[in-house]
């Protein structure tokens, strides 16, 4: 898994040479950014996932902040944001809308194909979907940060868990061959 991530993650110094991101490079010098370890990786993709929810296009951006204050995987952070795309963000916006009518006991009685966002072109698209969001109300509100820590819990421990599955079976299988070697 290591030498996958480490074939198509950009390097430490290539980001900290970068003209875009040189001026961040007193924050960029953490080891734990850059590492690809059980707990900098989990934590990395818990990042993802929960900043993977903001509205807009500034979710990498808050993946990289958030990446840099826990002190994880900066660039598994930002890969995982890319969770949420054009297919997907409808039915996680429905599901947080639905989480948060349970949670808040409001229902506005929307139905599902009304929670459909408008039509939107490339200039009037950041309005559109303020004017969406706010519609939906306090459900929404309170659905989006509890369905982006449930997301980001969730992916912690499953990423946590799979790399020790990982670790244990690439264990095993290094004894096995050693055994067969004697």
């Amino acid at each position: 898994m290591r030498k996958f991530l480490r074939r198509y993650l950009p390097s430490h110094e290539s980001i900290i040479r970068n003209r875009w991101t040189g001026y961040l490079s007193a924050y960029l010098t953490h080891h734990n950014l850059w590492h690809l370890n059980r707990r900098s990786v989990a934590g990395g993709v818990a990042v993802g996932l929960f900043t993977g929810l903001i509205p807009g296009p500034v979710q990498i951006i808050g993946s990289v902040f958030l990446s840099i204050l826990f002190r994880v995987n900066l660039p598994v952070a930002a890969f995982a944001t890319l969770y949420t795309n054009p297919l997907t963000i409808v039915p996680l916006y429905a599901l947080a809308y639905k989480l948060g009518t349970l949670v808040t006991g409001l229902n506005n009685e929307l139905k599902l194909s009304e929670i459909a966002p408008p039509e939107m072109t490339w200039d009037n698209w950041h309005i559109a979907m303020f004017e969406w969001m706010v519609s939906l109300g306090k459900p929404l509100a309170v659905g989006l940060p509890l369905l982006a820590i449930s997301l980001a819990i969730v992916g912690y421990f499953v990423v946590r868990i799979m790399w020790r599955v990982f670790v244990i079976l690439a264990w095993r299988k290094r004894m096995a061959r050693h055994e067969g070697d004697k």
